[in-house]
């Protein structure tokens, strides 16, 4: 029977292997929430424009982000991308890029379903009162949209959160691979692996509880 110790996980040891991690897939999760909420909010426009020249690149990029494995991504893209500008970008860089890429076609499809859901008549006032098609988005349905899908963007975000174990395939320092290292290095690659699931479960079910309180009280406001 398998013995499992755990008495190894000292202070010194999450310092030193989990700590560098857990700040990589943080930093990435926010950058490419960022990046890429304002990326789809862009590419929600484009699709929304009613004009084939803009409709259909964006549809097409969205499309097909949405049609491919993100590991598939994330290796594509730290493979080839290297060969096209003839230097490499790093492990870090490029998870960074492709996630903020890849994340934009999901954030894009929220943003469309919350821009549309906002009444046309609040669009034909905003018009009325002679503001531009750039005015009334900005200031009229983008905001009103923005805190429709709040609740769906954060939870695309839990989810972004979990998909960054998956630079675990191009070698770069998240919170996963802290944990592989410190398994490898104290030959205890059961335990760390245990302890790194639930970390990550204790992380994306308290921020899916926030998240639902959120949502409960946006439905109030409402």
């Amino acid at each position: 029977m398998l013995a499992l110790d755990f008495a190894f996980f000292t202070p010194e040891l999450i310092s030193g292997y989990i700590v560098k991690g857990f700040i990589f897939s943080l930093q990435l999760t926010l950058v490419a929430m960022v990046g890429g909420i304002i990326l789809g909010t862009l590419l929600a426009l484009m699709r929304l424009s009613g004009r084939p020249w803009l409709v259909m690149p964006a549809a097409a990029y969205v499309n097909t982000m949405r049609s491919i494995p993100l590991v598939m991504v994330i290796l594509w893209f730290f493979l080839l991308i290297p060969l096209v500008i003839g230097k490499p970008l790093g492990a870090e860089t490029s998870a960074i890029i492709t996630f903020t890429l890849f994340e934009a076609a999901y954030y894009s499809e929220i943003m469309r379903a919350g821009i549309q859901s906002i009444s046309r008549g609040q669009v034909a006032a905003g018009y009325a009162l002679g503001m531009s098609y750039r005015q009334t988005m900005g200031l009229i349905v983008l905001p009103q949209a923005f805190r429709n899908m709040l609740p769906v963007l954060l939870t695309q975000t839990i989810i972004l959160f979990q998909d960054t174990s998956l630079v675990y395939a191009i070698g770069a320092y998240d919170l996963l691979k802290g944990f592989e290292i410190a398994g490898k290095n104290f030959n205890r690659p059961v335990e760390t692996y245990l302890v790194a699931a639930v970390l990550y479960f204790i992380i994306s079910f308290s921020l899916s509880m926030l998240v639902r309180k959120l949502q409960q009280r946006i439905a109030i406001v409402r």
